[in-house]
């Protein structure tokens, strides 16, 4: 399928989510969770390589459950690691881990990030998030990468097919960065890595970058990992 000429590969499992016109994603809150922070699924690369265009609303991608904060800092800090990162590259991980921790929280407390619905429209760049006390919070958004959550496959949005290039650059300034210092995890195109280090590089891309922020999107059996920037909050209502 071609949206917005960016080849997606995809299986039936998608083909609801694309249209030939759209680019964007829609969500509503639910059990995607937010970590400190969340893109698409190939045949082989199914879960990873497609992210959908304008898709049907559903609950939320990022989000934590309503009223557990303290659940959402035990999926930041606990889960499986794989094998052990230069020591260096995990120094920088915890600090990572621990800004985001903490910004999360701080957005979470002032306008309900955890209940909030989200958007996500590529051509346009925006992360959209409304919350049920009326709160709308507007971002700019980077893709970072997809995971799959079937196979346990990363895949970088530098090198994605689905991912416009405008909302792939903090992605390749994760690339440059690991060539920079020689970490293989940070240009290596895919990884075969936990759900809780997938968090882990999404927290390292939020702090290289400098970002405001980060969710996870759920889509399907896939998540889409993204950073944002500075909040705008108006009313809805």
């Amino acid at each position: 399928a071609v949206v917005n000429n960016i080849v997606t590969h995809v299986d039936s499992r998608w083909a609801s989510f694309l249209s030939p016109t759209a680019h964007s994603l829609s969500h509503r809150q639910g059990s995607g969770g937010l970590k400190p922070v969340s893109l698409a699924v190939e045949r082989t690369e199914t879960a990873n390589s497609a992210v959908p265009a304008r898709s049907p609303p559903t609950r939320s991608a990022g989000a934590i459950p309503r009223g557990s904060t303290m659940g959402l800092l035990g999926r930041i800090f606990g889960g499986d690691k794989g094998p052990a990162d230069p020591p260096a590259l995990r120094q920088e991980i915890e600090k990572a881990m621990n800004g985001l921790a903490a910004v999360t929280a701080a957005h979470d407390g002032t306008w309900h990030l955890g209940e909030a619905d989200w958007s996500l429209d590529q051509d346009v760049g925006n992360l959209v998030f409304t919350t049920p006390q009326g709160m709308r919070a507007v971002a700019p958004a980077q893709i970072i990468a997809s995971y799959n959550t079937q196979d346990g496959t990363w895949l970088w949005g530098w090198d994605h097919p689905s991912v416009a290039p405008a909302l792939a650059k903090d992605a390749k300034k994760m690339l440059a960065y690991g060539q920079k210092h020689g970490y293989a995890k940070l240009t290596t195109r895919k990884l075969q890595i936990t759900e809780d280090e997938a968090w882990e590089l999404t927290a390292l891309a939020f702090l290289i970058c400098g970002s405001n922020g980060a969710y996870r999107g759920p889509v399907g059996t896939a998540l889409v990992f993204m950073t944002f920037g500075e909040v705008q909050l108006s009313k809805t209502t």
